[in-house]
């Protein structure tokens, strides 16, 4: 009686584990949705601007094409909010849209200063939103309302990812400092690995790519020059 006495209670116990194990897996899988719900929320508002300020300025896909030498075909998907835009494209758009950054992702009116508290930064990803090519990367804007602004910073998740993205060229600099994890950067024909600590400067002019090194996220602070 003693031995099954254990056993009953040893199996209680394990079913006890089962059902917070699988209440914890719900919850993740519940707001795993509701972050996807809030990624195509934001993508759907960044098409929308992108397209009124284009129609504004009586711009066609081809016009804005020739301004930024994006795809129209991508222009359309961004548009219609099937694509989140990289940082690169969003910086070559808001150029050509004659706007700020912050304004394409916020859409709010900007002020002599900003405050952006934790939980109410808006995390970008970066990947189709039928999740069918990721690109490695998400970002978060910090400033996005501070009017007559020259930088734009950014908190960067670098994923892990065999995804082979092309090299970005834009006007302006860049300023990345690795906040944890491993950062690989290939600027022209070279290639560096920057560790938790480590910082880089360099012009955007120059054909250049930032990914995850290795198959720990990282996550990096990067400021932006884009000029006035």
């Amino acid at each position: 009686m003693k031995d099954k006495t254990v056993k009953h209670k040893n199996d209680d116990s394990v079913n006890g584990v089962t059902r917070v194990a699988r209440k914890d897996e719900e919850g993740t899988v519940e707001q795993g949705r509701s972050q996807a719900k809030a990624e195509e929320k934001i993508s759907a508002e960044i098409g929308m601007r992108i397209k009124k300020a284009r129609e504004n300025l009586f711009l066609s896909l081809f016009d804005i094409y020739l301004r930024t030498d994006i795809s129209v075909e991508m222009l359309s998907q961004i548009e219609a909010g099937k694509m989140a835009p990289p940082l690169g494209a969003v910086i070559k758009l808001a150029k050509a849209l004659d706007l700020k950054m912050g304004y394409l992702i916020s859409g709010e009116e900007e002020k002599a200063y900003t405050i952006v508290r934790r939980d109410d930064r808006k995390v970008i990803s970066r990947y189709d939103l039928k999740k069918e090519k990721h690109h490695g990367y998400t970002y978060e804007p910090l400033a996005p309302h501070k009017t007559s602004r020259y930088m734009e910073p950014f908190l960067v998740t670098l994923e892990p990812s065999e995804t082979e993205e092309e090299r970005s060229t834009h006007d302006g600099q860049e300023f990345i400092f690795v906040v944890h994890g491993e950062m690989e950067v290939r600027i022209g024909e070279e290639i560096h690995i920057l560790e938790s600590g480590d910082s880089i400067y360099y012009d955007s002019t120059v054909p250049h790519l930032v990914k995850c090194h290795g198959k720990k996220t990282t996550k990096i602070l990067a400021v932006l020059y884009v000029g006035k």
